[in-house]
């Protein structure tokens, strides 16, 4: 059985001609997927997790959400933090997470659960964290932020304290000995900290990473890491619960050919950011990259 996509206008026009059962995500959207759509062989319900305020999780996790709804899957989306998405898919509550960061920034825990998790595929090959500065902040270097700690108000804006890169950041303030200390709270308050400082002109220091869409909307740089506390590139992977691969091979399979190059996630993230409904950004992105995602789905 090979799955097929549907156009959002044919979609629309299921909706309107056919009284079979539809399928839902958590933000309430729903698209009927009728008799046009293939059948999953297995089951029909899939329950990914999602760190909010993760953009690439977020863009990623919302374009899947659509496209295995087209195909007749009910897909629920299910926000947590980072942490218990993991427990989450260890004890089997959840089947899929689309952004683990691996070799550094999720290493710990994807060794913490061991065979309960099982790797599915690679989305992205580019990945990077690490100190991130507006780009006419004077230094270059994580060992030249000692002498500047005033401009930078002795804090280093961090995101969730359970977050992969808050343990890395930690890690860096011991090895580089800073005389600055991580605020931690949220992904979404530190984006608004940025843009703050940015409007300001004013110095600021974050934990960042890349893809995300800052990096195209604001002039930011990382600042050299020569002891290599936050690693090289990494990957961004999806994981799964075990036996998700048996449960349902034909999702599984969809899940193992998803991957964005860095154009293509680039301009995934810049359009789910901008106006409109994610769901209706990521059916169009659908309809505008059809034989992209029509070789994630043979």
């Amino acid at each position: 059985m090979k799955f097929r996509i549907l156009s959002v206008l044919a979609a629309v026009a299921v909706l309107f001609s056919s009284c079979g059962g539809g399928a839902s995500s958590s933000n309430g959207n729903a698209a009927d997927s009728g008799a046009q759509a293939q059948e999953p062989a297995a089951q029909k319900e899939i329950k990914m997790a999602l760190v909010d305020g993760w953009a690439e999780g977020v863009a990623m996790t919302h374009l899947a959400t659509e496209i295995l709804q087209a195909q007749g899957y009910e897909v629920t989306v299910k926000k947590a933090a980072v942490d218990l998405v993991f427990a989450s898919l260890a004890n089997g509550d959840l089947d899929v997470f689309m952004d683990v960061w691996l070799p550094v920034t999720h290493g710990p825990k994807v060794e913490k659960f061991g065979d309960k998790i099982e790797q599915v595929g690679v989305n992205y090959d580019a990945a990077r964290i690490g100190l991130v500065v507006p780009k006419y902040v004077e230094i270059d270097k994580i060992e030249d932020m000692n002498a500047h700690a005033e401009k930078f108000e002795g804090k280093i804006i961090g995101v969730e304290s359970g977050a992969g890169i808050t343990a890395r950041t930690n890690a860096a303030i011991e090895e580089y000995g800073l005389n600055l200390e991580q605020v931690n709270s949220s992904t979404i308050a530190m984006l608004a900290e940025l843009k703050k400082a940015i409007d300001e002109n004013r110095w600021l220091v974050v934990a960042g990473w890349i893809p995300h869409w800052k990096f195209g909307r604001y002039e930011l740089k990382f600042l050299e890491d020569s002891k290599g506390v936050y690693g090289a590139a990494e990957t961004i992977e999806t994981y799964c619960r075990k036996g998700f691969k048996e449960t349902d091979p034909m999702a599984a399979k969809f899940f193992a050919n998803f991957h964005l190059d860095e154009a293509q996630m680039a301009d995934l993230l810049l359009k789910m950011e901008g106006e409109g409904e994610k769901s209706e950004i990521a059916q169009q992105w659908m309809n505008d990259n059809k034989e992209l995602v029509e070789g994630w789905l043979k």
